[in-house]
């Protein structure tokens, strides 16, 4: 900038007028589904409009659950302080935790398991079915993980004719309404827990499932604003590291004329 005549303070005053923060970074992922609205409709139908009589479930795993034990002891909260963990922990070993979330209740039925294998998966549904009326329709909806779509998992499906599937798009998990009690489970229990084993591990997310499940209410889906979307083909980008800093100096001198590195010329 200094061998451009242009002081940091130039730099500072025209990215805040034009609105620019490059040092701040977001991210997106844009959807390749081309079953997308479909499979979003279908979701999204059975939340707001289900079948009559029929349950609805949200299922998912959360895998690879940490039974961490501090090494030093837990500092508590005081005036001016934040609870302190010690940095070094010990790690017990592993859990997986199986939920399905009943979408008209938002109560939760809950399994922990050892291990993550089709089996495991279909183990668990067995369970979920067991729930409901010998002859009520169950609605399932879940991702497209390679444990849910398994030769078991169809044998489970032929077994039980009454129970039907529903894929989320790729990588739209975020539709399934168990992610967000994945994510108040991970916040409130696992993320500042303190484990002594993998069965008090286990313990302690049973206990919060039965107090959440016995408070429980559903979840209110909304979707008002059908015009927050992003399709693939509505642009094409290349980023070059310094092409802020060459918007910053157009902006500041609109005469000027910038090398790039590639030889390109640009001009405001």
């Amino acid at each position: 900038m200094a061998a451009l005549s242009v002081s940091k303070d130039v730099v500072h005053r025209v990215w805040k007028k034009a609105g620019l923060k490059p040092h701040r970074l977001e991210r997106y992922l844009a959807r390749d589904d081309p079953e997308f609205e479909r499979k979003a409709a279908d979701i999204i139908g059975l939340y707001l409009r289900p079948p009559q009589h029929a349950a609805v479930f949200c299922v998912d795993e959360k895998t690879a659950i940490q039974a961490s034990d501090r090494l030093d002891p837990v500092l508590p909260l005081s005036p001016g302080r934040a609870e302190r963990h010690g940095f070094e922990y010990y790690r017990h070993g592993t859990l997986s935790l199986y939920a399905a979330l009943d979408t008209k209740t938002g109560r939760v039925h809950g399994k922990t398991s050892t291990r993550h294998t089709s089996r495991d998966f279909v183990a668990f549904l067995q369970e979920v079915v067991s729930l409901c009326p010998r002859r009520q329709e169950i609605h399932i909806i879940l991702d497209n993980l390679a444990a849910h779509t398994t030769q078991q998992v169809r044998d489970f499906l032929a077994s039980q004719p009454r129970v039907r599937f529903h894929f989320t798009p790729t990588y739209s998990s975020w539709l399934n309404q168990v992610e967000l009690w994945f994510a108040k489970i991970e916040r409130e229990v696992i993320a500042r827990g303190i484990f002594t084993s993998v069965p008090d591990l286990a313990r302690k997310l049973r206990c919060y499932i039965n107090a959440y499940s016995a408070n429980a209410r559903p979840i209110q889906w909304k979707y008002s604003d059908t015009s927050r979307r992003l399709r693939t083909n509505d642009f094409t980008a290349t980023v070059h590291p310094s092409a802020s800093l060459c918007m910053v100096l157009l902006f500041a001198n609109p005469s000027r004329k910038i090398q790039l590195t590639d030889g390109r010329i640009l001009q405001c």
